[in-house]
């Protein structure tokens, strides 16, 4: 175990099970690990702060080396107030990467004390971003396994769908079906006699 405190920083919304993976390992590799929820009034988040935090802290209950905490600002100055020697990120593609890198040069340029540590999600959480959950939730798609359980009920009680009707498709092509409104579940062909 590495002595120090590290930084996880981000906005969370909502936690992930690829978060999860991080900061599970992360607590295995730092004495103490803070994850830092930002606190940005520039965004429109799906959850509060106060729902992020309190959802952060259901999943990291029995991690003892972990805690839960919200910032603002710049996250350099944040790390500096707490003693922090490390920031932890994590990296699932190159795009990630090539972000992540600026943006721990540019800590590094205002803090040379501060390490950057790069950790990349198991293979199973490495597509997963809030983004693409928050987008699958509100499209009425499941959820199952990109999120811990906690986190999945929280979006289900957050995002009500409203019914739709069935669709029907117009089809124009050479099926012999042109024209005609076609069952999205299929069409059903008269039997010969």
């Amino acid at each position: 175990m590495h002595k120090g405190l590290a930084i996880y920083p981000g906005s969370f919304d909502p936690p992930t099970n690829g978060h999860l993976d991080l900061i599970e390992r992360g607590a295995k590799i730092f004495e103490e690990l803070v994850v830092a929820i930002l606190r940005n009034p520039e965004k429109t988040p799906m959850f509060s702060v106060g729902e992020r935090l309190g959802m952060l802290r259901e999943l990291t209950a029995g991690l003892k080396h972990v805690r839960i905490a919200t910032f603002d600002g710049l996250m350099v100055e944040y790390a500096k107030s707490l003693g922090a020697t490390c920031i932890l990120r994590g990296i699932r593609a190159i795009s990630d990467y090539e972000y992540e890198l600026q943006m721990a040069l540019m800590n590094r340029k205002l803090e040379p004390t501060l390490e950057t540590v790069f950790m990349m999600p198991a293979d199973k959480y490495s597509y997963i971003s809030s983004r693409l959950v928050r987008e699958v939730a509100q499209a009425g798609g499941p959820v199952k396994g990109l999120v811990p359980e906690v986190v999945e009920q929280k979006l289900r009680e957050k995002i009500v769908l409203p019914k739709r009707e069935p669709r029907y498709v117009e089809v124009s092509d050479r099926t012999g079906f042109a024209g005609k409104k076609l069952d999205p579940k299929g069409t059903k062909r008269k039997k010969k006699a």
